[in-house]
């Protein structure tokens, strides 16, 4: 096994932190700005909650890879995670930043159910992105037992964010 690249982890964290906070930023002020179009955008609710739940599914794969000692398939699954989920901001942002909000109108028990899933999936996702990033950078940069102590609990928090966000999604699908 070769030495972890402490120089590269050091750099990577740098820009995890950077990256992590432009993202927090954009995500709180998001809801404030709103660029004016004559695209309709109204297609990528149904997109990136696709993109949400296929990395779920990545996310399970990258698990049972690793699980079955297949380290390079485990990282290969992970770096698609990672570009599935960039991808599903990019689209999230672009939609939130031009088309008005759409209102729950569920009513009841349901109602508590989808605030429940909503309230949750968002808090984690915040909070997630940055551990999210240096767990990657952890195993990416050789720092395998830092990586798997991470993982531990990173994981599981990624995951029922990838599953919550679909969730959410067809939840508040008829109210679109």
């Amino acid at each position: 096994m070769s030495q972890p690249n402490l120089q590269l982890a050091k750099k990577l964290n740098i820009a995890a932190t950077i990256v992590s906070a432009v993202v927090m930023l954009l995500v709180i002020f998001m809801r404030r700005i709103h660029f004016d179009t004559s695209i309709d955008f109204s297609f990528l609710p149904p997109f990136y909650s696709s993109l949400n739940a296929l990395a779920a599914i990545i996310l399970m794969a990258s698990l049972y890879f690793i699980k079955n000692k297949n380290v390079k398939a485990h990282q290969q699954a992970n770096f698609l995670a990672l570009g599935v989920s960039v991808l599903f901001l990019l689209c999230y942002v672009v939609y939130h930043t031009t088309t008005p909000e759409t209102n729950y109108g569920g009513e009841g028990i349901i109602r508590y159910v989808y605030f429940f899933f909503l309230i949750t999936h968002i808090i984690l996702a915040a909070v997630s992105l940055p551990f999210i990033l240096f767990t990657f950078i952890r195993g990416y940069t050789g720092q395998i037992e830092k990586h798997r102590k991470m993982a531990k609990w990173v994981y599981p928090i990624w995951l029922y964010v990838a599953i919550t966000g679909p969730i959410c999604y067809l939840m508040l699908r008829p109210y679109y």
